[in-house]
């Protein structure tokens, strides 16, 4: 499995950013997909999730990003995006794409979001 994110950039607070990360040699249709994120000097923080069941997907969000951040994704493309909107500066972190619910899956390179007046 391969994992490339694009789309990060330098941002004012209160702007938008929308990351996407293009997965190779799985389905994303069949497979729990997550965002996390590493500030600089901090660990791996889970940001959001979409897990995949026989009734359809489920969204998740850490609390600190709930009604600014959006995560969705397009199975044609076998692409997961994040739609950033409101931005704060302590949003500035790579933000990694990864298999899985948590911070523990195959992620790939990241793209660095930095939110900065």
């Amino acid at each position: 499995v391969r994992l490339e994110e694009s789309g990060g950039g330098l941002v004012q607070p209160g702007g938008s950013l929308t990351l996407s990360c293009v997965m190779t040699g799985i389905p994303i249709r069949r497979t729990h997909m997550s965002w996390v994120r590493q500030a600089p000097g901090k660990g791996l923080e889970w940001v959001a999730s979409i897990s995949v069941a026989s009734y359809g997907i489920t969204k998740s969000y850490e609390d600190s990003v709930k009604g600014r951040f959006s995560i969705s994704r397009d199975v044609d493309k076998n692409t997961l995006y994040l739609q950033l909107d409101n931005l704060k500066t302590e949003d500035t972190a790579m933000y990694f794409c990864a298999t899985g619910l948590g911070t523990e899956g195959v992620r790939g390179q990241g793209t660095q979001v930095t939110v900065s007046s």
